[in-house]
């Protein structure tokens, strides 16, 4: 088997490191593992294993003739059998199955916005899905809605994985007193809504001052950027509430931090809370897209209805209240994670289904 990663860019991001989890695990059980990059590298460039062939497209319009002529050029010299194309780069390989009909397309969807599929655009997607061999989601909502609107009948469910790091970058430092650290890992885009994590940390600022809140992931500097930041301001939380946009040594944050969060309106199946659990980290989530099938409350973690303050505070002061409870719902959710979303058990239900006719 011979199969490619296409990403739009190498930035920090859930179907990224996707992305490249697939495209290094599968260098150490197909025969040909590469990943493209379509429009822009990033800080992730450099988790791509050594035994994974990497091309940059350097595609630089919708259409870029120029751009698909190279990938197709790639793809004939490599002998590429399949190429899993992730999000909005299947329309790049949309465009190389015009000119090499022999490649098979595995459409890879990590939709976030699962909470509000109704208003997606798909007019080019359902066109191009009469083209595709098969499609993976990242959560039920977006396989039945793949399977009810798009012209490809061939869709599995596929949990995301990750795995620790072997040598892990530590560049960051986090602010904030040692043992009294609250992680959020998630990109400043509005379906992760931050404001309920603001909203929380006022709350902790009158009972648990000491207690600060950490927000890694790509600030866009966009209006929701801005208006987060003013968030943070206008509540007097400068120093209760750090923002330190993207990093890419998320496992020395983790293990730098002490209670792990996400405050979602909308997700598939977030990579961060994997990485949580893989570190053995307490979390508090809300209650959105895959996560309830992961987080049990009370057991491996709490979760939350999405925009419930109050009850995210809580759970939260039933956390720094109690050290033994912290441990407790790490070690249980790490289990969770390696026996529901380990590589190697997510990647041999891919392996059997690619093969099926």
């Amino acid at each position: 088997m011979r199969i490619i990663q296409i990403i739009d860019s190498l930035d920090i991001g859930g179907a990224e490191k996707m992305a490249i989890n697939y495209a290094n695990a599968l260098a150490d059980k197909y025969e040909f593992s590469g990943i493209v990059a379509t429009r822009k590298e990033g800080e992730l460039k450099s988790s791509i294993a050594e035994n994974v062939n990497y091309l940059f497209l350097k595609k630089t319009k919708l259409i870029d003739f120029s751009a698909i002529l190279r990938l197709k050029k790639y793809c004939v010299e490599n002998k590429v059998h399949y190429v899993q194309a992730h999000s909005s780069s299947f329309f790049t390989a949309f465009l190389l199955k015009l000119i090499l009909f022999r490649i098979k397309i595995i459409w890879h969807d990590h939709n976030g916005l699962s909470e509000f599929i109704t208003a997606r655009k798909s007019f080019v997607l359902k066109v191009a899905s009469y083209f595709f061999e098969g499609i993976i989601v990242v959560n039920y909502q977006l396989k039945n809605w793949a399977i009810k609107e798009l012209n490809c009948k061939k869709v599995i469910y596929l949990p995301n994985f990750t795995k620790l790091e072997s040598e892990p970058n530590k560049s960051t430092m986090l602010s904030g007193n040692e043992g009294k650290r609250i992680l959020c890992l998630a990109n400043l885009r509005f379906q992760k809504n931050h404001f309920l994590l603001i909203e929380v940390a006022s709350f902790l600022k009158k009972s648990h001052f000491d207690w600060t809140f950490h927000l890694v992931g790509k600030d866009f500097n966009d209006d929701y950027s801005s208006k987060v930041k003013k968030a943070i301001i206008d509540n007097d939380l400068e120093e209760n509430v750090f923002v330190y946009g993207s990093k890419n040594d998320s496992q020395n944050i983790i293990n730098q931090s002490d209670i792990a969060i996400l405050t979602s309106q909308s997700e598939g199946l977030p990579v961060a809370l994997l990485e949580y659990g893989l570190n053995k980290k307490p979390v508090v989530c809300t209650e959105v897209g895959e996560i309830p099938l992961i987080i049990k409350n009370g057991l491996n973690g709490f979760i939350v209805p999405k925009y419930d303050a109050n009850l995210f505070y809580k759970s939260l002061i039933n956390l720094i209240d109690n050290k033994s409870l912290q441990i407790e719902l790490g070690n249980s959710l790490h289990q969770t994670i390696m026996e529901n979303n380990s590589e190697q058990a997510v990647l041999d239900k891919f392996s059997y289904w690619l093969q099926e006719k």
